[in-house]
């Protein structure tokens, strides 16, 4: 039996007046409204100057409406003629067409991405005010920071430049966008956006690193006062300026730092009987023995900090170390070292396993790749050479 019909890829219109199909915006936009997401827009986001004169008009409601479609998944502004389908403009007020929303957003400069991460900032405090969001955030926050490499295919993309990326273990370089981006957790809330900003493909990683943390130290303090606030990064935030900031802030850091000669040095002078093997949550262990299948194991050494300007910082240089696995028969183990830097109190091999918990900013990322920035590569430019397809 077949169907006497033919459908396409967009044969299916939603177009029923009497139904919702994104009836879960509703308890949303009440909870934004709630903790003041339109009043925030009014108070921060100011646009004295526009190109066209309807332009500027109501961004209370055209961001909410920004918002709202990203919520249902919208990752470009064609997307969000989601908000326009069925009865949804019988639900909600002020719901714009995308052409009007895209000619809202080309008003926007640099200075009012600003603008946008103040209004962030304070509505997430709130947000975590009147929710559970960071539950557990009277005891411990961990803030931390990375970046990533995002491809672009265009010549003509704006900000678009070579940097360096690793593929398969492999490091070339990519033409594209870096973005950064800094979050805020605790041991059993997820991580949510404190701070974020999308820079040339050729900024180095760790460059504005300082900026972004101090900024969310100063959000998790609004958060929770008293909360014992961690700044987790990798060798690429190992920096004095981070290191500086956090000391400055009187937040803990636990920071990837890059070998030299001086933390070569240091961890050859660790004693061989202080390593401890490391008994990270999840691992396996051997059915027979009970032995752990991961050879990983910690030790640390007092180091001393070169911070410029004659300053030095005495901190905890702790050491992670696994069996290389290029030389599995080789006659004396051979090791590969991952050091970091802390000031915790924390137990040498806790500091470890709340170090390697970073991790947990890659989350975000995958969530970034699939949403927010799923269109970075899309380019409207005209065509650069000959023989290219228009787009």
């Amino acid at each position: 039996m077949h169907s006497s019909y033919t459908f396409t890829a967009d044969s299916a219109v939603f177009d029923e007046q009497n139904l919702v199909s994104a009836a879960g915006l509703v308890p949303v936009l009440e909870l934004a409204e709630q903790t003041g997401l339109s009043r925030l827009i009014d108070e921060h986001v100011q646009l004295p100057s526009t190109r066209v004169k309807s332009g500027a008009v109501n961004p209370a409601g055209k961001l909410t409406s920004i918002i709202a479609a990203m919520a249902c998944g919208a990752d470009s502004i064609d997307d969000a003629g989601v908000l326009r389908a069925g009865g949804i403009t019988r639900v909600f007020n002020e719901v714009y067409a995308p052409s009007t929303l895209g000619i809202f957003l080309r008003e926007f400069t640099f200075g009012h991405t600003k603008q946008l991460a103040a209004v962030a900032r304070a509505h997430l405090i709130a947000l975590a005010a009147r929710t559970p969001l960071l539950a557990g955030a009277d005891e411990r926050m961990f803030v931390d920071i990375d970046s990533l490499l995002r491809p672009v295919y265009g010549k003509a993309k704006q900000g678009a430049s070579f940097g360096h990326a690793k593929i398969a273990s492999r490091a070339l370089l990519r033409l594209g966008l870096s973005p950064q981006i800094t979050t805020i957790s605790t041991a059993s809330a997820p991580p949510v956006i404190a701070e974020a900003q999308l820079r040339s493909g050729r900024a180095a990683s760790g460059r504005g690193g300082a900026r972004q943390v101090k900024q969310a130290i100063t959000t998790a303090r609004a958060i929770s006062p008293d909360a014992t606030i961690m700044v987790r990064g990798d060798s690429m935030f190992g920096t004095n300026k981070v290191i500086s900031t956090c000391v400055a802030d009187g937040a803990e850091f636990s920071l990837s730092v890059s070998r030299n000669k001086r933390i070569t040095a240091a961890i050859a002078a660790i004693d061989e009987a202080t390593y401890t093997p490391v008994h990270y949550p999840g691992a396996v262990e051997d059915p027979d023995t009970g032995a752990l299948i991961s050879d990983a194991q910690v030790a640390e050494t007092p180091y001393t900090l070169r911070c410029g300007h004659g300053r030095t910082l005495t901190v905890r240089l702790v050491v992670r170390r696994v069996k290389d696995a290029r030389y599995p028969d080789a006659l004396f183990a051979v090791w590969r070292y991952h050091p970091f830097v802390t000031n915790s109190t924390l137990s040498t091999t806790e500091a470890d396993i709340t170090h390697r918990r970073h991790a947990i900013i890659e989350t975000t990322f995958a969530d970034l790749i699939a949403g927010p920035l799923a269109h970075i590569p899309q380019d409207c430019s005209p065509p650069t050479a000959p023989g290219w397809p228009a787009r």
